[in-house]
Protein backbone atom coordinates (compact mmCIF):
# COMPACT_ATOMS: atom_id res chain seq x y z
CA UNK A 1 0.00 0.00 0.00
CA UNK A 2 1.26 3.49 -0.42
CA UNK A 3 2.83 5.41 2.47
CA UNK A 4 3.03 8.68 1.32
CA UNK A 5 2.03 11.51 -1.39
CA UNK A 6 1.99 10.56 -4.49
CA UNK A 7 4.98 9.85 -6.10
CA UNK A 8 4.67 12.84 -8.53
CA UNK A 9 4.27 15.45 -5.56
CA UNK A 10 6.49 13.42 -3.41
CA UNK A 11 9.47 13.85 -5.57
CA UNK A 12 8.51 17.24 -6.72
CA UNK A 13 8.91 18.14 -3.12
CA UNK A 14 12.37 16.12 -2.33
CA UNK A 15 14.01 17.87 -5.11
CA UNK A 16 13.83 21.57 -3.26
CA UNK A 17 13.02 20.95 0.44
CA UNK A 18 16.09 19.86 2.26
CA UNK A 19 15.98 16.90 4.29
CA UNK A 20 14.52 17.32 7.59
CA UNK A 21 17.92 16.27 9.39
CA UNK A 22 19.69 19.60 7.29
CA UNK A 23 16.55 21.76 8.59
CA UNK A 24 17.21 20.60 11.87
CA UNK A 25 21.27 20.67 11.79
CA UNK A 26 20.72 25.20 10.19
CA UNK A 27 18.50 25.98 13.64
CA UNK A 28 20.99 24.27 15.42
CA UNK A 29 23.79 26.31 13.88
CA UNK A 30 21.61 29.61 14.34
CA UNK A 31 21.26 28.74 18.41
CA UNK A 32 25.38 28.13 18.97
CA UNK A 33 25.92 31.01 17.01
CA UNK A 34 23.46 33.17 19.11
CA UNK A 35 25.47 31.85 22.24
CA UNK A 36 28.33 34.05 21.98
CA UNK A 37 26.22 37.01 21.89
CA UNK A 38 23.26 36.18 24.54
CA UNK A 39 23.99 36.35 27.81
CA UNK A 40 22.25 33.34 29.88
CA UNK A 41 19.33 33.94 32.04
CA UNK A 42 17.96 32.19 35.51
CA UNK A 43 14.42 32.95 36.98
CA UNK A 44 13.73 31.93 41.11
CA UNK A 45 10.94 29.98 41.61
CA UNK A 46 7.74 31.09 44.04
CA UNK A 47 6.13 28.60 46.55
CA UNK A 48 2.43 28.78 44.92
CA UNK A 49 -1.10 28.10 47.11
CA UNK A 50 -1.67 24.82 48.94
CA UNK A 51 -1.23 22.24 46.02
CA UNK A 52 0.02 23.86 43.36
CA UNK A 53 3.63 23.89 41.88
CA UNK A 54 6.16 26.61 42.61
CA UNK A 55 6.06 29.35 39.86
CA UNK A 56 8.56 31.81 38.21
CA UNK A 57 8.90 34.99 40.12
CA UNK A 58 9.05 37.34 36.97
CA UNK A 59 10.48 39.81 38.79
CA UNK A 60 13.62 37.80 39.92
CA UNK A 61 15.08 37.46 36.55
CA UNK A 62 18.98 37.88 36.14
CA UNK A 63 21.52 37.32 34.09
CA UNK A 64 24.78 34.63 34.98
CA UNK A 65 27.77 33.00 33.26
CA UNK A 66 26.42 30.13 31.77
CA UNK A 67 28.51 27.21 30.59
CA UNK A 68 30.98 28.10 27.69
CA UNK A 69 30.35 27.22 23.87
CA UNK A 70 32.59 24.70 22.09
CA UNK A 71 32.45 22.95 19.04
CA UNK A 72 33.72 19.56 21.12
CA UNK A 73 32.67 19.67 24.64
CA UNK A 74 33.62 17.85 27.88
CA UNK A 75 33.88 18.82 31.96
CA UNK A 76 30.77 20.41 31.67
CA UNK A 77 30.46 22.57 28.55
CA UNK A 78 27.94 22.60 25.86
CA UNK A 79 29.26 21.34 22.90
CA UNK A 80 27.43 21.58 19.32
CA UNK A 81 28.60 18.01 18.45
CA UNK A 82 27.59 17.06 21.66
CA UNK A 83 23.99 18.34 21.22
CA UNK A 84 23.10 14.42 19.07
CA UNK A 85 24.35 12.82 21.48
CA UNK A 86 22.43 14.86 24.81
CA UNK A 87 19.12 15.70 22.79
CA UNK A 88 19.19 11.75 22.32
CA UNK A 89 19.41 11.15 26.39
CA UNK A 90 17.38 14.00 27.44
CA UNK A 91 14.58 13.90 29.57
CA UNK A 92 12.72 11.59 31.71
CA UNK A 93 11.20 8.32 30.72
CA UNK A 94 8.07 9.78 31.06
CA UNK A 95 8.52 12.93 28.67
CA UNK A 96 11.45 13.35 27.81
CA UNK A 97 13.58 12.59 24.41
CA UNK A 98 14.37 8.90 25.81
CA UNK A 99 10.96 8.15 26.46
CA UNK A 100 9.42 9.60 23.40
CA UNK A 101 11.80 7.68 21.37
CA UNK A 102 10.84 4.03 23.50
CA UNK A 103 7.48 4.64 22.89
CA UNK A 104 7.59 5.43 19.58
CA UNK A 105 10.56 1.99 18.42
CA UNK A 106 7.71 0.00 21.07
CA UNK A 107 4.96 1.13 19.24
CA UNK A 108 6.43 0.77 15.54
CA UNK A 109 7.30 -2.85 16.78
CA UNK A 110 4.15 -4.06 17.87
CA UNK A 111 2.40 -2.67 15.01
CA UNK A 112 5.02 -4.24 13.28
CA UNK A 113 3.91 -7.95 14.18
CA UNK A 114 0.19 -6.93 13.92
CA UNK A 115 0.44 -6.16 10.72
CA UNK A 116 2.75 -9.20 9.79
CA UNK A 117 -0.44 -11.45 10.75
CA UNK A 118 -2.17 -9.85 7.58
CA UNK A 119 -5.15 -9.71 9.97
CA UNK A 120 -5.44 -6.25 9.51
CA UNK A 121 -5.49 -6.46 5.77
CA UNK A 122 -8.01 -9.07 5.76
CA UNK A 123 -10.01 -6.86 8.20
CA UNK A 124 -9.75 -3.69 6.05
CA UNK A 125 -10.85 -6.26 2.59
CA UNK A 126 -14.05 -6.97 4.83
CA UNK A 127 -14.78 -3.40 6.18
CA UNK A 128 -14.03 -1.56 2.03
CA UNK A 129 -17.39 -2.56 1.15
CA UNK A 130 -18.96 -0.64 3.52
CA UNK A 131 -17.16 2.82 2.10
CA UNK A 132 -18.08 2.35 -1.85
CA UNK A 133 -18.14 6.24 -2.04
CA UNK A 134 -15.02 8.46 -1.58
CA UNK A 135 -15.41 8.19 2.11
CA UNK A 136 -15.84 11.77 2.87
CA UNK A 137 -18.54 10.87 5.56
CA UNK A 138 -16.02 8.59 7.33
CA UNK A 139 -12.95 10.95 7.10
CA UNK A 140 -15.87 13.56 8.99
CA UNK A 141 -16.39 11.45 11.65
CA UNK A 142 -12.68 10.88 12.43
CA UNK A 143 -11.81 14.21 12.49
CA UNK A 144 -14.74 15.24 14.79
CA UNK A 145 -13.98 12.26 17.04
CA UNK A 146 -10.20 13.44 17.68
CA UNK A 147 -10.68 16.74 17.83
CA UNK A 148 -13.62 16.03 20.74
CA UNK A 149 -10.53 13.94 22.15
CA UNK A 150 -7.66 16.61 22.16
CA UNK A 151 -10.56 19.45 23.54
CA UNK A 152 -12.05 17.45 26.19
CA UNK A 153 -8.85 15.27 27.63
CA UNK A 154 -6.01 16.78 25.87
CA UNK A 155 -5.18 13.65 23.13
CA UNK A 156 -1.46 14.24 21.75
CA UNK A 157 0.80 11.59 21.69
CA UNK A 158 -1.67 9.15 22.02
CA UNK A 159 -3.00 9.01 18.77
CA UNK A 160 0.20 7.34 17.06
CA UNK A 161 -1.58 3.61 17.49
CA UNK A 162 -4.75 4.96 15.81
CA UNK A 163 -2.61 6.80 12.95
CA UNK A 164 -1.07 2.89 13.00
CA UNK A 165 -4.48 1.39 12.45
CA UNK A 166 -5.92 3.88 10.35
CA UNK A 167 -3.40 4.08 7.44
CA UNK A 168 -4.29 0.79 5.69
CA UNK A 169 -7.77 1.70 5.68
CA UNK A 170 -7.56 5.02 4.50
CA UNK A 171 -5.41 4.77 1.80
CA UNK A 172 -7.19 1.09 0.51
CA UNK A 173 -9.77 3.78 0.11
CA UNK A 174 -6.95 5.70 -2.02
CA UNK A 175 -6.30 8.74 0.62
CA UNK A 176 -2.73 9.63 1.40
CA UNK A 177 -0.96 9.36 4.17
CA UNK A 178 -0.74 13.09 4.76
CA UNK A 179 -5.04 13.09 5.05
CA UNK A 180 -4.23 9.83 7.55
CA UNK A 181 -2.34 12.50 9.87
CA UNK A 182 -4.89 15.26 9.44
CA UNK A 183 -8.17 13.44 10.14
CA UNK A 184 -5.99 11.99 13.45
CA UNK A 185 -3.64 13.91 14.41
CA UNK A 186 -4.27 17.43 12.92
CA UNK A 187 -7.82 16.96 14.28
CA UNK A 188 -6.64 16.54 17.91
CA UNK A 189 -4.64 19.87 17.92
CA UNK A 190 -7.43 22.20 16.74
CA UNK A 191 -9.37 20.22 19.60
CA UNK A 192 -6.51 20.54 21.89
CA UNK A 193 -5.62 24.23 20.86
CA UNK A 194 -9.52 25.80 21.36
CA UNK A 195 -10.28 23.48 24.33
CA UNK A 196 -12.64 24.86 27.08
CA UNK A 197 -11.39 22.05 29.31
CA UNK A 198 -8.16 20.28 28.57
CA UNK A 199 -6.58 19.56 31.81
CA UNK A 200 -2.85 19.44 30.69
CA UNK A 201 -2.81 23.08 29.69
CA UNK A 202 -5.92 25.00 29.81
CA UNK A 203 -6.77 24.28 33.04
CA UNK A 204 -3.08 24.53 34.37
CA UNK A 205 -2.69 28.14 32.62
CA UNK A 206 -5.83 29.47 34.23
CA UNK A 207 -4.65 28.43 37.40
CA UNK A 208 -1.41 29.89 37.55
CA UNK A 209 -3.07 33.17 36.09
CA UNK A 210 -5.80 33.12 38.97
CA UNK A 211 -8.37 32.18 37.10
CA UNK A 212 -11.69 29.88 38.02
CA UNK A 213 -11.39 26.62 36.08
CA UNK A 214 -13.33 26.51 32.94
CA UNK A 215 -13.89 30.12 32.90
CA UNK A 216 -14.43 31.70 29.86
CA UNK A 217 -16.47 28.87 28.10
CA UNK A 218 -19.03 30.23 26.02
CA UNK A 219 -15.98 32.02 23.61
CA UNK A 220 -14.26 28.75 23.60
CA UNK A 221 -17.26 26.46 22.22
CA UNK A 222 -17.77 28.94 19.66
CA UNK A 223 -13.72 28.90 18.71
CA UNK A 224 -13.86 25.10 18.84
CA UNK A 225 -16.61 25.11 16.40
CA UNK A 226 -15.43 27.59 14.21
CA UNK A 227 -11.94 25.89 14.04
CA UNK A 228 -13.24 22.58 13.85
CA UNK A 229 -15.54 23.14 10.80
CA UNK A 230 -13.09 25.32 8.68
CA UNK A 231 -10.39 22.76 9.40
CA UNK A 232 -12.86 20.06 8.37
CA UNK A 233 -13.93 21.23 5.50
CA UNK A 234 -10.21 22.46 4.36
CA UNK A 235 -8.92 18.83 4.68
CA UNK A 236 -11.97 17.13 2.90
CA UNK A 237 -11.40 19.13 0.24
CA UNK A 238 -7.30 18.72 0.30
CA UNK A 239 -8.30 14.57 0.83
CA UNK A 240 -10.51 15.11 -2.26
CA UNK A 241 -7.90 16.52 -4.74
CA UNK A 242 -5.27 14.23 -3.20
CA UNK A 243 -7.46 10.67 -4.24
CA UNK A 244 -7.63 11.91 -7.36
CA UNK A 245 -4.03 12.05 -7.52
CA UNK A 246 -3.34 8.18 -5.84
CA UNK A 247 -2.59 5.37 -8.01
CA UNK A 248 -3.42 2.59 -5.70
CA UNK A 249 -0.58 0.55 -6.38
CA UNK A 250 -0.69 -3.50 -8.45
CA UNK A 251 -3.04 -5.64 -6.11
CA UNK A 252 -4.96 -3.07 -4.08
CA UNK A 253 -7.93 -3.57 -5.21
CA UNK A 254 -8.41 -7.52 -5.41
CA UNK A 255 -10.20 -9.28 -3.20
CA UNK A 256 -9.03 -10.59 -0.13
CA UNK A 257 -9.53 -13.75 1.32
CA UNK A 258 -12.21 -13.80 4.34
CA UNK A 259 -11.65 -13.25 8.15
CA UNK A 260 -10.87 -16.44 10.05
CA UNK A 261 -11.00 -16.96 13.66
CA UNK A 262 -7.12 -16.15 14.06
CA UNK A 263 -7.80 -13.05 11.83
CA UNK A 264 -10.97 -12.48 14.12
CA UNK A 265 -8.74 -12.46 17.49
CA UNK A 266 -6.34 -10.14 16.28
CA UNK A 267 -8.94 -7.49 15.45
CA UNK A 268 -10.85 -8.43 18.79
CA UNK A 269 -7.30 -7.98 20.51
CA UNK A 270 -6.66 -4.72 18.47
CA UNK A 271 -10.01 -3.32 19.13
CA UNK A 272 -9.95 -4.49 23.19
CA UNK A 273 -6.10 -2.46 23.29
CA UNK A 274 -7.97 0.65 21.81
CA UNK A 275 -10.33 0.72 24.57
CA UNK A 276 -8.03 0.43 27.20
CA UNK A 277 -5.99 2.72 25.68
CA UNK A 278 -8.74 5.15 25.78
CA UNK A 279 -9.96 4.59 29.27
CA UNK A 280 -6.63 4.48 30.52
CA UNK A 281 -5.62 7.68 29.18
CA UNK A 282 -9.61 9.31 30.28
CA UNK A 283 -9.54 7.97 33.80
CA UNK A 284 -6.20 6.31 34.86
CA UNK A 285 -4.29 9.06 34.06
CA UNK A 286 -1.84 6.74 31.75
CA UNK A 287 0.82 8.81 29.56
CA UNK A 288 3.73 7.52 27.39
CA UNK A 289 5.49 4.24 29.79
CA UNK A 290 1.67 2.57 30.09
CA UNK A 291 0.31 3.24 26.44
CA UNK A 292 3.97 2.13 25.16
CA UNK A 293 3.53 -1.04 27.55
CA UNK A 294 0.05 -1.53 26.36
CA UNK A 295 1.01 -2.02 22.64
CA UNK A 296 4.06 -4.19 23.79
CA UNK A 297 1.48 -6.48 25.54
CA UNK A 298 -0.49 -6.54 21.93
CA UNK A 299 2.47 -7.43 19.78
CA UNK A 300 2.55 -10.10 22.42
CA UNK A 301 -1.05 -11.47 22.20
CA UNK A 302 -0.73 -11.02 18.55
CA UNK A 303 2.41 -12.94 18.00
CA UNK A 304 1.36 -15.95 19.64
CA UNK A 305 -2.20 -16.00 17.91
CA UNK A 306 -0.22 -15.91 14.18
CA UNK A 307 1.49 -18.62 15.50
CA UNK A 308 -1.28 -21.21 16.77
CA UNK A 309 -3.60 -19.81 13.31
CA UNK A 310 -0.25 -19.88 10.83
CA UNK A 311 -1.30 -16.64 10.14
CA UNK A 312 0.54 -15.47 6.69
CA UNK A 313 2.61 -18.58 7.75
CA UNK A 314 4.20 -16.96 11.41
CA UNK A 315 6.38 -18.17 13.31
CA UNK A 316 8.54 -17.54 16.48
CA UNK A 317 11.83 -15.96 14.71
CA UNK A 318 8.75 -14.23 12.07
CA UNK A 319 7.02 -12.38 14.52
CA UNK A 320 10.76 -11.38 16.39
CA UNK A 321 11.32 -10.65 12.71
CA UNK A 322 8.40 -8.31 12.25
CA UNK A 323 8.92 -6.29 15.80
CA UNK A 324 12.45 -5.67 14.18
CA UNK A 325 10.98 -4.19 11.49
CA UNK A 326 8.33 -2.14 12.19
CA UNK A 327 10.72 -0.31 14.95
CA UNK A 328 13.29 -0.09 12.54
CA UNK A 329 10.72 1.63 10.39
CA UNK A 330 10.06 4.42 12.68
CA UNK A 331 13.63 5.06 13.95
CA UNK A 332 13.83 7.94 11.70
CA UNK A 333 10.94 9.46 13.69
CA UNK A 334 12.69 8.98 16.54
CA UNK A 335 15.38 10.41 15.71
CA UNK A 336 14.17 13.71 14.85
CA UNK A 337 13.05 14.20 18.31
CA UNK A 338 16.13 13.63 20.20
CA UNK A 339 18.39 15.80 17.54
CA UNK A 340 15.91 18.46 18.26
CA UNK A 341 15.85 18.31 22.07
CA UNK A 342 19.77 18.63 21.10
CA UNK A 343 19.06 22.30 19.99
CA UNK A 344 17.20 22.77 23.56
CA UNK A 345 20.24 21.38 25.34
CA UNK A 346 22.58 24.21 23.06
CA UNK A 347 20.85 27.13 24.84
CA UNK A 348 21.16 25.66 27.96
CA UNK A 349 18.02 23.80 29.01
CA UNK A 350 14.22 24.51 29.63
CA UNK A 351 14.42 24.49 33.62
CA UNK A 352 13.88 28.61 34.55
CA UNK A 353 16.10 27.68 37.44
CA UNK A 354 19.38 27.05 35.19
CA UNK A 355 21.18 29.46 33.18
CA UNK A 356 19.69 29.22 29.65
CA UNK A 357 19.58 31.34 26.33
CA UNK A 358 15.55 30.32 26.09
CA UNK A 359 15.59 32.04 29.48
CA UNK A 360 16.76 34.76 28.51
CA UNK A 361 15.02 35.22 24.88
CA UNK A 362 11.77 34.62 27.28
CA UNK A 363 12.52 37.82 29.85
CA UNK A 364 13.31 40.20 26.79
CA UNK A 365 10.41 38.94 25.08
CA UNK A 366 7.97 39.78 27.76
CA UNK A 367 9.82 43.46 27.93
CA UNK A 368 8.77 44.05 24.51
CA UNK A 369 5.61 43.99 25.05
CA UNK A 370 5.77 47.02 27.59
CA UNK A 371 3.87 49.62 26.37
CA UNK A 372 2.56 48.55 23.29
CA UNK A 373 -1.49 48.64 22.81
CA UNK A 374 -3.77 45.55 24.04
CA UNK A 375 -4.48 44.25 20.92
CA UNK A 376 -0.82 44.93 19.61
CA UNK A 377 0.32 43.12 23.05
CA UNK A 378 -1.94 40.08 22.91
CA UNK A 379 -1.37 39.26 19.01
CA UNK A 380 2.97 39.24 20.24
CA UNK A 381 1.43 36.94 23.17
CA UNK A 382 0.13 34.24 20.57
CA UNK A 383 3.32 34.86 18.13
CA UNK A 384 5.75 34.32 21.43
CA UNK A 385 3.93 31.50 22.43
CA UNK A 386 4.14 29.76 19.13
CA UNK A 387 7.67 30.01 18.81
CA UNK A 388 8.25 29.54 22.05
CA UNK A 389 6.46 25.87 21.77
CA UNK A 390 9.45 24.65 19.73
CA UNK A 391 11.85 24.67 22.89
CA UNK A 392 9.03 23.65 25.24
CA UNK A 393 6.64 21.59 23.34
CA UNK A 394 4.65 20.36 26.86
CA UNK A 395 1.88 22.28 26.86
CA UNK A 396 1.67 21.88 30.64
CA UNK A 397 5.61 22.60 30.90
CA UNK A 398 5.00 25.76 28.97
CA UNK A 399 2.53 27.23 30.56
CA UNK A 400 4.57 26.82 33.99
CA UNK A 401 6.99 28.79 32.70
CA UNK A 402 5.68 31.18 30.63
CA UNK A 403 2.53 32.07 32.42
CA UNK A 404 3.93 33.51 35.64
CA UNK A 405 5.23 36.26 33.15
CA UNK A 406 2.64 36.99 30.77
CA UNK A 407 -0.09 36.89 33.32
CA UNK A 408 0.92 40.07 35.13
CA UNK A 409 2.40 41.85 32.13
CA UNK A 410 -1.10 41.26 30.87
CA UNK A 411 -2.00 43.37 33.52
CA UNK A 412 0.22 45.95 32.62
CA UNK A 413 -0.86 46.57 29.26
CA UNK A 414 -4.25 46.32 29.35
CA UNK A 415 -4.53 43.09 28.70
CA UNK A 416 -6.92 40.52 30.53
CA UNK A 417 -5.40 37.49 32.33
CA UNK A 418 -8.42 35.38 29.97
CA UNK A 419 -6.42 36.78 27.47
CA UNK A 420 -3.18 36.06 28.12
CA UNK A 421 -4.46 32.33 28.64
CA UNK A 422 -5.72 32.44 24.91
CA UNK A 423 -2.89 33.28 23.35
CA UNK A 424 -1.45 30.86 24.86
CA UNK A 425 -3.41 28.31 24.50
CA UNK A 426 -3.57 28.60 20.59
CA UNK A 427 -0.02 29.38 20.33
CA UNK A 428 1.22 26.37 22.09
CA UNK A 429 -1.85 24.01 20.17
CA UNK A 430 -1.45 24.98 16.82
CA UNK A 431 2.08 25.63 16.68
CA UNK A 432 2.33 21.34 17.50
CA UNK A 433 1.09 21.02 13.90
CA UNK A 434 4.26 21.53 12.54
CA UNK A 435 7.13 22.26 15.47
CA UNK A 436 9.20 18.91 15.04
CA UNK A 437 10.24 18.75 18.69
CA UNK A 438 6.49 17.80 19.13
CA UNK A 439 6.17 14.18 20.23
CA UNK A 440 2.62 13.90 18.92
CA UNK A 441 3.65 15.21 15.77
CA UNK A 442 6.80 13.46 15.45
CA UNK A 443 5.03 9.83 16.24
CA UNK A 444 2.75 10.28 13.71
CA UNK A 445 4.40 10.97 11.33
CA UNK A 446 6.59 8.43 11.74
CA UNK A 447 3.56 5.99 12.09
CA UNK A 448 2.55 7.25 9.00
CA UNK A 449 5.79 6.36 6.96
CA UNK A 450 6.08 10.70 6.78
CA UNK A 451 8.71 12.81 6.26
CA UNK A 452 8.44 15.99 8.36
CA UNK A 453 9.76 18.22 5.35
CA UNK A 454 6.72 16.82 3.21
CA UNK A 455 4.31 17.10 6.06
CA UNK A 456 5.06 20.64 6.17
CA UNK A 457 4.69 21.24 2.75
CA UNK A 458 1.24 19.52 2.84
CA UNK A 459 -0.26 21.37 6.10
CA UNK A 460 1.56 24.84 5.43
CA UNK A 461 -1.69 26.26 4.13
CA UNK A 462 -3.77 25.35 6.60
CA UNK A 463 -1.79 26.03 9.59
CA UNK A 464 -1.27 29.93 8.12
CA UNK A 465 -5.09 29.67 8.09
CA UNK A 466 -6.03 28.67 11.25
CA UNK A 467 -3.07 30.74 12.75
CA UNK A 468 -4.60 34.13 10.88
CA UNK A 469 -7.65 32.78 12.48
CA UNK A 470 -6.28 32.45 16.08
CA UNK A 471 -4.86 36.20 15.59
CA UNK A 472 -8.74 37.58 15.10
CA UNK A 473 -9.98 36.02 18.26
CA UNK A 474 -7.13 37.19 19.97
CA UNK A 475 -7.54 40.63 19.01
CA UNK A 476 -11.20 40.52 19.25
CA UNK A 477 -11.10 38.94 22.78
CA UNK A 478 -9.17 42.13 23.87
CA UNK A 479 -11.69 44.63 21.86
CA UNK A 480 -15.00 42.44 23.69
CA UNK A 481 -13.26 42.69 27.30
CA UNK A 482 -12.95 38.88 27.58
CA UNK A 483 -12.54 37.86 30.94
Amino acid sequence: MSTEVPAVAAGGAQRWLPDTYLILAGIALLVFGLGFVVEPGVFLLVEGAADAAPRVDPDSFRTVAGQPLALFAADGQRGLFNALYEGLVSGSRSGGAVGIMAFILLTGGAFGIVTATGAVDRGIGAMTGLARGDGRILLAVLFLMFSLSGAVFGMGEEVAPFVLVLMPVLQRLGYSASTVVMVTYLATQVGFATSWMNPFSLAIAQGIAGLPLLSGLSLRLVMWAVFTLLSLVWVLRLARRERRAVVPEAGVSAPLPGLGWGDRLVLLALAATLAWLIWGVARAGYYLPEIATQFVVLGAVAAVLGVVFGLNGMSGNSAMAAFRRGASDLLPAALVVGFARGIVYLMGGDDPQQPSLLNTLLFHATQALDGLPATAAAWLMLLGQSVFNFFVSSGSGQAALTMPLMAPLGDLVGVSRQVSVLAFQLGDGLSNLVVPTSAGLMASLGAARLDWALWLRASAGLFLGLWLLASVFVVVAVLIGYQ
